[in-house]
Formats: structure tokens, C-alpha cells, sequence
């Protein structure tokens, strides 16, 4: 077992709002994940912050007019908000270029790109790229737009297709047009660095073979996939003046900045080394996770970032040679929205400002953070693309936290208050279907446990959602409100044994589902930060009980309009 756990979420871009996509695919995963590691009393850090550089925030400053500090800034306090309003906590959440980051990044940036140069891993290389003559600027690859070279898609830039994700090369873009001007690009002469992946593809596939039973199938495939068919020279500079400058005394590197995905990733371990100054004032610290092998770090991305995390990361780690490579590399598909039966992706462009997938527009609608979470996690897109569908969600809501989770708590709870004096009542006659209930929610934390070892965190919501469809039928069997009349020590045992399947839904669905965790504790007057992951002993007899309380709303048809 690890010492310590450190979980990474990939930065946003600082760019755009948070939509349910963002979340499903790589962001609530990994706060699950999280969550449940602390439960078990692991030593865990998570990391995440804001893609500040780059060509996606040049061209959102250049449409709004704005600057990209601006645009960055706004953008990095606005999706902040966004996750600590689902419930999802980071230790450090950085920003590439965030006043309080960018000079560590830099700093680390600059280092990281210097060790490889130092090495001869990259080819410097005069070459051709497109060129914007109206807007008289080189385009790096997000400023093109065209047809892909590989699937004919219309709608791929000039790095990655998002439809068959593959890499592009920019100058095999069939008709390409500038983002900034909309016009035909034409191709002129540059200078530029180019990691040599070429070097790392026997390494890289002996390590993702290595991984075989442990990664997600769909991910090795996609990885060892782009083995076979070669892997390029990548361009790791850009001509554009927002980002981290080329630390090279070359008259060349003048005005050029490092790719944005050459130092991305590096501010996962920038910011745990800004975490490190701040939490034990020691910066250096921070190789206690990156460099320790008693460290296991673990990646959480969304498909399109496979490639750079799989392939391109990996082999900048092996190149740069001072870190660990990670221990996994978790990658959900995207999640796409459903309206009225028609299957749409979710887009800036073409998305309603007020629809539901925001998330601030969903909050700012005052719906439970939770039961967002929940639906998420039971459409998580962990092996293929699923839907967000509005209808869907209200169903699931009102069938399942309301009336089965919510339902067996509310029935338990009112009835102890009502025949107990809001107090656990005794449970000396406690029966072998009361002993075989106890055995099935202390069985449901090895199942829900057994799944969320192997990142499969929609079986095991489906098992902690089981054992809740359990509870309600073993209440109707035992039929309380009978044994009431008929035998009192049997209608006593049985309340106790429904108050003990609370607490152990309770720190199941902590993980999932936090805040509600937190309101059902304190229902049950239990410590509401106490979720160690472990079946809780039977309650005490005469223990009282908190005040009940609604735990799931229902939800009225037309509450996401």
C-alpha cells in the first residue's frame, strides 16, 4: 500500500464556465475518489487548478476584447465557486498564471523544459506553419479550425480531432481558416522545439503494457494504439506572447512561449510545491510526492486529454527523468445533453446561456448539489459517451433519493420519534432477518470498497443505492407499524436496526454524496465529519436521536427550466 495518494484533476481552461461534462469526466470522479481514500485514512492531496496560458485564452481575450489576465481571472474565481458549490474540495487549486502561481510555474516550467533541451531530446527545427496574413501573426494549432486528415470531421482544430481524437498535424488540415479573422491561413516559415516522442515509444509501451488489468481498456488501447502507428515530433513552442517564455539564449526562442500542454500538466507539481510553502513553508517538499515512490499518483482527465496524459506527459516525465511516471491514468468519455430526444454536444457556442448543464445555472436554480452529483456519478461516461437528459434526472431524482434513499430515512427516523421519544430503541429481540440486514449493510462496504479500488464508480454507486433499495423492503417486511400494536420489543428491535442501517447509508454515500452524508448524521446526532469507512457498531440503546428531516427533495417537472 502507498504511503501517500496524490490525485490530480486536469486544469480547466480559464476560459469558459463549468458545464456537467466538465464535471462527469474528470472533476467529481476524482473528488469521489478522494473522499473515499480519506475515509479509509489514507494520507491524500488533491490538485487542480486553472489553464491560465495558452492559445484557448488568447482567443477568448481577443473575442471579448478583454486581456487574457482578465479573462483568466475571471474565469478562474468563477469555476473555484462552481466546485466548491458541488461539494468539491481541493487542497491547492492553483492557476498557470494566477498572481499567487505563475512565478513558481515558471520557475519549474522553465526548469522542466531546460533539462530536456540539456539533453538533446529536442530538434530544433525551421519549419512551416500557418499563417494569418490580415491578422499578420503565425496561428499555433487552436488557431486553426478545418477538416480533419484523419475522419473528415469539419469541426477540428489544429491540434486534436474531438471527434475520432486523434493528434493532427496542422499543415494536413484540409482548408484551413484562422480563428481570429475567419479567413483561409496560408503556410510560412518558422522556428521551433520539438520533443522527440519518437525516442519514448519502446519505453512508453513497456510501461502502459505493465498496466494491463490495472488502467481502463479503453485507454491503454487508445495509448498503445498510437504506438503502432508512430509517434511524431511534437512542436513544444508556440508563437504567441500569453504563457511561460522559452527559457533559451537564442535569438530564435525570442517572443515564443512553451506549448500550453507542455506546461499544463507541469502545475500539478508546480502547485503542490506552492501548497508545500504555504502548508509546512517549504516549497522543496513537494517531491515528497512527485519523486517518492512511496507516492502513487493518479491522473483524472477527460477523453480528449488521453494522449497528452497517456503518451506526451509520460514522456516529458521520462525525458525530464526527476519525477514518477503515474500510477494510473483514469479518463472518462464525454458527456453529451439530451433535449427533447435529440442527442447534442455541449458547446459555448450553441448551448443556452441558462440551461441546466451549467453549473452555476443549475445552483443558482437552488437544486441540490447532491443530487447532481448523484445523477452524474449514475451516467458517469466511464467506458463510452453517455447523455445529461434533464427529464432523466428528475425521474431519478424523485424515483431513487427520493423515494427509495430518502424514504426508508424519513420512515425510520419520524417513527423513532413518534413511538421512541426520538431515542434508539432497544434491541434485545432483534431477529435473524434483524441480524441479516446489520450483515448486508456491513457486506455493502466491501462491494461499494471493491469498486471504487478498480475506479468503477458508477457500480458502486449501484451497490450503495442496493443496499438503500434493501433497507425500504426491509422495513415493509418487518412491518413496524403492525408490531406496534401486536409486540413492542419486536417493533423496538426493528427501529434500531433501521436507525443502524441509516448510519451505515450515512458513510456509504459520504463519497458520492457528501453534504447529504453530513444532514443524515446529524439526524442521527453522529459526528458529522466521522465517515471512516467501516461498518458502525449498533447504536446504544437510549441514544437520542437528531431532529429529521427532509433528506432529498422531489423535484417538480419543470425544475431545470
Amino acid at each position: 500500500m502507498p504511503k501517500r495518494y496524490l490525485i490530480t484533476a486536469a486544469l480547466p481552461y480559464s476560459n469558459n464556465r463549468l458545464h456537467v461534462g466538465h464535471i462527469a469526466g474528470a472533476y467529481l470522479p476524482a473528488d469521489t475518489y478522494v473522499h473515499y481514500l480519506r475515509a479509509r485514512g489514507r494520507d491524500v492531496r488533491f490538485i487542480c487548478g486553472s489553464d491560465d496560458n495558452g492559445v484557448a485564452i488568447e482567443i477568448s481575450a481577443l473575442k471579448e476584447q478583454k486581456t487574457p489576465q482578465e479573462i483568466a481571472g475571471f474565469y478562474h474565481d468563477r469555476q473555484k465557486a462552481d466546485f466548491a458549490d458541488l461539494g468539491i474540495e481541493f487542497d491547492v487549486y492553483g492557476g498557470t498564471h494566477h498572481p499567487d502561481f505563475v512565478e513558481r510555474h515558471e520557475q519549474l516550467s522553465q526548469k522542466f523544459f531546460r533539462r530536456i533541451h540539456e539533453k538533446g531530446l529536442f530538434t530544433k527545427l525551421k519549419t512551416r506553419q500557418l499563417y494569418d496574413p490580415e491578422a499578420d501573426r503565425f496561428l499555433p494549432d487552436r488557431f486553426v479550425r478545418g477538416t480533419c486528415h484523419h475522419c473528415g470531421s469539419d469541426d477540428a482544430t489544429g491540434d486534436q480531432c474531438e471527434s475520432c481524437g486523434n493528434m493532427i498535424d496542422p499543415l494536413l488540415l484540409k482548408n484551413p481558416v484562422s480563428v481570429i479573422t475567419d479567413k483561409p491561413a496560408e503556410v510560412r516559415e518558422t522556428t521551433h522545439w520539438y520533443l522527440r516522442l519518437n525516442k519514448f515509444e519502446q519505453p512508453l509501451q513497456k510501461w502502459l503494457e505493465s498496466k494491463q488489468g490495472q488502467w481502463r481498456t479503453n485507454v491503454l488501447n487508445f495509448a498503445l494504439g498510437q504506438i503502432k502507428q508512430g509517434l511524431p515530433e511534437r512542436s513544444m513552442t508556440r508563437d504567441i506572447s500569453w504563457g511561460v517564455p522559452v527559457p533559451l539564449d537564442d535569438p530564435d526562442a525570442q517572443g515564443k512561449v512553451l506549448y500550453v500542454w507542455f506546461d499544463a500538466p507541469i502545475g500539478y507539481i508546480s502547485f503542490t510545491a506552492e501548497y508545500c510553502a504555504k502548508q509546512a513553508g517549504d516549497w522543496k517538499a513537494y517531491e515528497q510526492w512527485w519523486a517518492d515512490p512511496d507516492t502513487a499518483i493518479y491522473h483524472f482527465i477527460g477523453e480528449d486529454n488521453t494522449v497528452f496524459h497517456a503518451l506526451t506527459w509520460p514522456a516529458m516525465l521520462m525525458a525530464e527523468e526527476q519525477y514518477q511516471l503515474p500510477t494510473a491514468v483514469i479518463a472518462n468519455n464525454f458527456m453529451n445533453l439530451r433535449a427533447a430526444g435529440d442527442l447534442k454536444k455541449i458547446s459555448k457556442s450553441s448551448t443556452p446561456a441558462d440551461a441546466p448543464v451549467w453549473v452555476e445555472e443549475y445552483i443558482r436554480k437552488g437544486l441540490d448539489p447532491d443530487a447532481l452529483r448523484y445523477y452524474l456519478t449514475s451516467q458517469a461516461p466511464e467506458t463510452a459517451r453517455t447523455a445529461f437528459d434533464p427529464d432523466e434526472f428528475i425521474t431519478r431524482n424523485n424515483a431513487e433519493l427520493v423515494a427509495a434513499f430518502g424514504n426508508f430515512v424519513n420512515r425510520s427516523l419520524t417513527f423513532a420519534v413518534k413511538y421512541f421519544d426520538g431515542k434508539v430503541p432497544d434491541n434485545a429481540a432483534a431477529t435473524d432477518a434483524d441480524h441479516a440486514q446489520v450483515a448486508a449493510g456491513a457486506a455493502a462496504f466491501d462491494k461499494v470498497a471493491a469498486c471504487l479500488d478498480e475506479f468503477r464508480f458508477r457500480a458502486g454507486l449501484d451497490e450503495m443505492m442496493s443496499f438503500a433499495r434493501q433497507c425500504n423492503e426491509y422495513f415493509s417486511e418487518r412491518a413496524p407499524w403492525a408490531s406496534r400494536k401486536e409486540d413492542m420489543a419486536d417493533c423496538a428491535a426493528t427501529i434500531a436496526t433501521c436507525v443502524h442501517s441509516c448510519h451505515m447509508l450515512a458513510k456509504l454515500c459520504a463519497p458520492f454524496m457528501p453534504r447529504a452524508a453530513e444532514r443524515l448524521l446529524a439526524m442521527l446526532n453522529r459526528p458529522t465529519d466521522d465517515v471512516r469507512w467501516e461498518p458502525p457498531p449498533a447504536p446504544e440503546t437510549g441514544t437520542a436521536l437528531g431532529e429529521p428531516a427532509i433528506l432529498f427533495q422531489k423535484l417538480e417537472e419543470d425544475a431545470l427550466n
